[in-house]
């Protein structure tokens, strides 16, 4: 599929969390304080919280009430890191969370978090040492046997630990053939404590199941040496819709927690009921109308056929909207569908509304929501952006409001 999240997966964004909420989120609109500081009519990203938590239900639902390792990173998927898990830490079907960069792990503690927080990301020995004292579990696939010792020792108790088994999707991990020395070095020391084992799929059905086979058997040779290896995991959102056999004892969805199918073909599927928990919205800032044979946008990108309306959002890339938006993607103004035109300039697009002045400077406007012919799945197959650019790449400078 030309535009899977596999073409993406690469391209991941890392960003700091953006608070703009009172502690703890008992507030859904944003304090006035903070909001004074940005205008009326700049963007804005809504997350809902009833959706994330039917998303949870469902996903709990659909692998029989095993626990989940919500991975909330790359900025909790657009939605800012500590929002998503301060609000998803009460609800009983999540385990724990799952970030990439260090610094969101220490974020989500300083945000008070307490339950499990799994660092999948890379660490030097001090950076080890950081994590280990603020509660963050490291995945593990190197000999950093000796440096746990020193932390074990310093701290009086074990390190708990994930230990990563590359199974063919060759990015990080211990190859599964060459995993035995690390894993028997790991489990003999006093220092250590193996809380789960885990791999990560290469999302091509058929190999996949390969890569399980490999998992299985691996980790089934050391639990007849008597290793204890803790929780195994391995599903990710891609999984759980095709793959139910690698449910194993915990799931690791990130996508389908924030309501939006990782595959636009897995909509079609009665699988999951997943409803977007997130929204990106604006207000129009001019409306005018073009004569027939006027332009728009850099290099006269569009150029009117007839006398035509036209409305200007103060959304652009720099936002985070795509550049391929102007290829076939729509944004909702009172009620009705309107195509984006032109080209998606850094601060702002322009859709055409039609023969008719339908929309006026302040109506607002919404980009993807989860309603039908909105939702981001919409948008991708609209124009060919990936669902992960619209909610990784928003900008974390926008504001976040929880409704």
């Amino acid at each position: 599929m030309k535009h899977s999240r596999r073409a993406f997966l690469e391209a991941g964004l890392a960003l700091p969390a953006v608070m703009h909420s009172v502690p703890g989120l008992a507030a859904t609109p944003l304090p006035e304080t903070a909001a004074s500081h940005d205008s009326s009519f700049d963007p804005w990203v809504e997350i809902h919280r009833e959706n994330l938590r039917h998303n949870v239900a469902e996903i709990y639902r659909r692998v029989s009430g095993r626990p989940i390792l919500a991975v909330i990173k790359n900025n909790g998927y657009g939605m800012g890191v500590a929002n998503i898990a301060q609000l998803l830490e009460a609800q009983p079907e999540i385990f724990g969370f799952a970030v990439v960069k260090l610094h969101e792990a220490f974020s989500l503690r300083d945000a008070g978090i307490r339950k499990p927080i799994l660092l999948l990301g890379p660490f030097d020995e001090q950076n080890l040492a950081d994590a280990v004292a603020r509660a963050i579990l490291p995945m593990v696939y190197t000999p950093v046997g000796p440096a746990l010792d020193k932390i074990a020792a310093k701290t009086q108790k074990p390190v708990s630990l994930h230990i990563c088994i590359d199974t063919g999707i060759g990015r990080v991990g211990v190859p599964y053939h060459q995993a035995a020395p690390l894993v028997r070095d790991l489990a003999a020391r006093k220092s250590v404590r193996i809380q789960g084992t885990m791999m990560t799929f290469t999302e091509d059905p058929d190999f996949d199941k390969e890569q399980l086979r490999r998992f299985n058997e691996t980790c089934a040779s050391f639990e007849k040496e008597g290793i204890a290896l803790g929780k195994m995991h391995a599903a990710s959102s891609f999984s759980l819709f095709q793959h139910s056999d690698a449910f194993l004892d915990m799931v690791r969805p990130g996508m389908a927690i924030y309501g939006i199918y990782s595959e636009n073909e897995f909509r079609r599927t009665n699988i999951l009921d997943l409803r977007p928990a997130i929204s990106l919205k604006a207000r129009v800032i001019y409306a005018k109308k073009l004569r027939k044979g006027d332009s728009a946008g850099y290099n006269r990108a569009y150029l009117a056929k007839d006398d035509a309306w036209v409305a200007t959002i103060p959304v652009g890339h720099a936002d985070g909207w795509p550049r391929t938006a102007a290829k076939g993607a729509k944004v909702r103004i009172n009620g009705e569908l309107y195509p984006i035109i032109a080209s998606v300039s850094a601060s702002h697009c322009i859709v055409e509304v039609g023969s008719e002045e339908k929309v006026k400077i302040g109506d607002l406007a919404t980009f993807f929501d989860a309603q039908p012919g909105s939702r981001p799945e919409d948008v991708s197959e609209s124009c060919g952006a990936s669902v992960y650019d619209l909610t990784m790449h928003l900008n974390p400078l926008l504001p976040r409001r929880i409704v």
